[in-house]
């Protein structure tokens, strides 16, 4: 009976996320990527490990709609969900602080995080499933949630790197606690070679290539992390998760002095740890989100350790009182949804969002990660335009001869147009697209018979037409609200030999970068 809520709500939130963004958005940039990695399976990428892969390889496989796109976050979101409701249970919570563990989660960040069909989902689910296991192993000190907690390691590996800073975060809480004698017992060790295990290929992957990791974070530090502020990273991990602060904050105070709850304060040492690395090193303010979850179930666990004085038939008028401090506490979460609900759920049509910007825009909800305010939240413009873009540039390969099309190379600048032009171009008679951006890199076709090439990218420049019998731009994407607005698709006829074999140097030359040294700063 006590699972009964949790998998209810599970449920609930699993099935809601169908109905809960517009028509007029389409997949985000990230979507197409991971789902053209499971055309190309392997233990490993240039961006991610092979877990987010091989989910999209399954999506792809029953058909690619958006209900199996979509599957795989609102399935971790609502296992996720599961979890923390649960442990709110395991810790003695009744039905109050399992419902209040359920309503904090529903009512903050991970409510528009688990929309995507991005590697955070999991990653939280991951950080969540460790923690757990952690906090069960502390009330039973049975081997096997040692074992969980090897698990979720090795595929929280497999799935994102950012679980290495939370393994420096655990070891770090083990040391600084009793629970340090831990690295005295074989079934830890056990744990231990169960995560190494799972991640062994990957590693070999990496290893194979030249630890391509290297250059993905050197790359991301230099474009990315570099606009991270202090400020801003420590005002997001109040917002992000503002609608249960009242909760979140006791749970994690109490984690570190309550006396009651000294035997789990390896798990509070945790979420403080892993919180302070990513400050630390600049990460971007999401990579977080995984510690907050267990601290909405021990939070809710000490409000209603508050509320029992308020449950003794000697008072009566505080016991009337209950069900109002109970109702009010289960609502606050939930109170601040109407005013972000149109950055959680993309349901609003872009120009309304567009005109919400003058409101928002303070608080860094239209800030990209270039460090500029824009039309859109970044999000909502990388899920524009790209039906717009695989169309033009179908038509384009149309308008070509039938002897000139199956040597026609399709090129874009990017990941995020090469991988929407084959997920919106998978039943068309076409080639698949190619970049020189990321893993695209290992899938390139080194050719040398092209008779014709199509560009989708800024339009080409002058010296590049003159390696091209003729080179006329087709059309460009004009959705205003698009991160892709002004793309070109060109259509250049007959290249001469010097610029293919510059096209296959370049791409010789990008790929001895990813698999080399990390660039010097």
């Amino acid at each position: 009976m006590n699972r009964l809520l949790p998998l209810a709500c599970a449920l609930l939130k699993f099935a809601s996320g169908y109905f809960l963004t517009s028509p007029q958005y389409d997949l985000h940039r990230d979507e197409y990527l991971y789902l053209n990695q499971g055309r190309h399976l392997a233990w490993g990428y240039l961006e991610v490990p092979p877990l987010m892969a091989a989910q999209g390889w399954m999506s792809m496989a029953l058909g690619g709609s958006f209900f199996w796109v979509k599957f795989w976050p609102f399935l971790w979101g609502a296992a996720t969900l599961y979890l923390v409701m649960r442990l709110a249970q395991r810790l003695g919570g009744g039905w109050f602080a399992t419902a209040l563990t359920g309503t904090c989660y529903l009512g903050t960040a991970f409510a528009r995080l688990n929309l995507l069909f991005q590697p955070n989902s999991f990653e939280v689910f991951g950080f969540v499933f460790c923690l757990y296991g952690l906090a069960r192993y502390v009330q039973t000190e049975r081997p096997r949630f040692l074992y969980w907690l090897g698990l979720g390691l090795g595929l929280g590996l497999l799935n994102k790197y950012t679980t290495l800073f939370f393994i420096a975060a655990l070891g770090g809480a083990l040391l600084l606690t009793p629970w340090r004698r831990l690295l005295g017992q074989r079934h830890f060790w056990g744990a231990a070679g169960l995560a190494l295990l799972l991640w062994l290929p990957n590693v070999a992957w990496q290893i194979r290539h030249g630890v391509p990791f290297l250059h993905h974070m050197q790359l991301l530090h230099d474009t990315q992390l570099v606009h991270v502020d202090p400020a801003s990273f420590w005002k997001m991990q109040l917002l992000m998760c503002i609608g249960a602060v009242w909760v979140w904050v006791p749970g994690l105070l109490a984690l570190l002095l309550s006396r009651a709850l000294r035997p789990y304060r390896a798990v509070g040492l945790v979420v403080v740890f892993g919180i302070g690395l990513q400050a630390v090193l600049h990460g971007k303010d999401y990579y977080t989100l995984g510690y907050y979850p267990v601290l909405f179930s021990f939070g809710a666990w000490w409000w209603e350790q508050r509320l029992r004085p308020f449950a003794r038939p000697s008072q009566p008028s505080a016991l009337a009182w209950r069900p109002v401090v109970q109702v009010a506490l289960l609502s606050l979460p939930l109170l601040l949804m109407p005013l972000m609900l149109p950055f959680i759920y993309p349901l609003q049509p872009p120009a309304a969002m567009a005109a919400l910007r003058p409101r928002y825009a303070p608080l860094g909800l239209y800030r990209w990660e270039d460090g500029h305010d824009h039309a859109l939240p970044q999000d909502y413009a990388d899920m524009r335009g790209w039906r717009e873009m695989a169309d033009k540039t179908w038509a384009a390969y149309q308008s070509l001869p039938d002897s000139v099309r199956a040597h026609t190379l399709i090129k874009c600048d990017n990941y995020g147009q090469a991988s929407a032009l084959n997920y919106y171009n998978a039943r068309r008679p076409m080639p698949p697209a190619q970049s020189f951006n990321g893993s695209f890199l290992y899938w390139y076709p080194v050719r040398e018979d092209w008779q014709a090439v199509i560009l989708v990218d800024d339009e080409p420049d002058a010296e590049l037409i003159s390696h091209f019998a003729s080179c006329r731009a087709f059309g460009r994407v004009e959705d205003p609200y698009a991160r892709e607005k002004g793309a070109v698709i060109t259509v250049g006829i007959k290249p001469d030999r010097a610029i293919i074999s510059r096209a296959n140097g370049e791409h010789r030359a990008a790929l001895a970068e990813w698999e080399g040294p990390a660039r010097p700063r």
